[in-house]
């Protein structure tokens, strides 16, 4: 079963352009607080410094921008969501592809002759067999 792989170009929504995207999704993906209009010389740490002293930064102010803020960061934390997501379900179908493979392979060594007697049960070492 082949890797799902990260694609060059990841589309996070019609709403967001791919560099646009991408570069809040760094934010995302190192923990850090997207920086908002205004605040672009600032770094993260330092944002977070003075909204901590009290100080409201001029990218906070304006409720329509904070919503389109808002909805883009939600957007690309969708995506991110999307692709954990997708990384666990394939982790989890390989586990259990290679269990099934195992099971396989003791059935057919049993059947050869090579690894029990006729009174050998073949799912012994299953968990959770009902059958």
């Amino acid at each position: 079963m082949p890797l799902p792989r990260a694609e060059g170009h990841i589309s996070y929504g019609g709403a967001l352009k791919p560099v646009e995207g991408d570069a809040i999704a760094q934010y995302v993906q190192q923990g850090k607080r997207i920086p908002r209009r205004g605040e672009v010389g600032l770094s993260a740490e330092e944002i977070q410094k003075f909204e901590s002293l009290g100080y409201v930064m001029s990218g906070s102010r304006h409720q329509r921008m904070n919503a389109i803020r808002i909805r883009k960061e939600n957007q690309v934390y969708s995506a991110v969501d999307k692709r954990a997501l997708a990384m666990f379900n394939y982790e989890k179908k390989a586990k259990r592809e290679q269990k099934v493979m195992a099971d396989l392979q003791r059935l057919v060594q049993c059947h050869i002759g090579q690894d029990a007697g006729p009174s050998h049960d073949h799912f012994a070492g299953r968990e959770g067999a009902d059958a």
